[in-house]
């Protein structure tokens, strides 16, 4: 299940904004309406955010 990735682990995103993108997992949060949401660090640097249920771990 992606909602139990944890911070430090590679990913994959599969759908969403920022499909076909990928990265490490530097912040995991829960969402007052309950979604987990992550933030990824691509290899060049660059940030996003996504939820938890739009990526597989590599």
């Amino acid at each position: 299940m992606p909602d139990d990735i944890a911070n430090g682990e590679r990913c994959v995103v599969t759908a969403g904004n920022h499909k076909g993108k990928a990265g490490i997992v530097e912040d995991r949060n829960v969402s007052k309406a309950g979604n987990v949401t992550i933030t990824v660090r691509q290899d060049d640097g660059a940030r996003f955010k996504t939820l938890a249920r739009n990526v597989d771990r590599q």
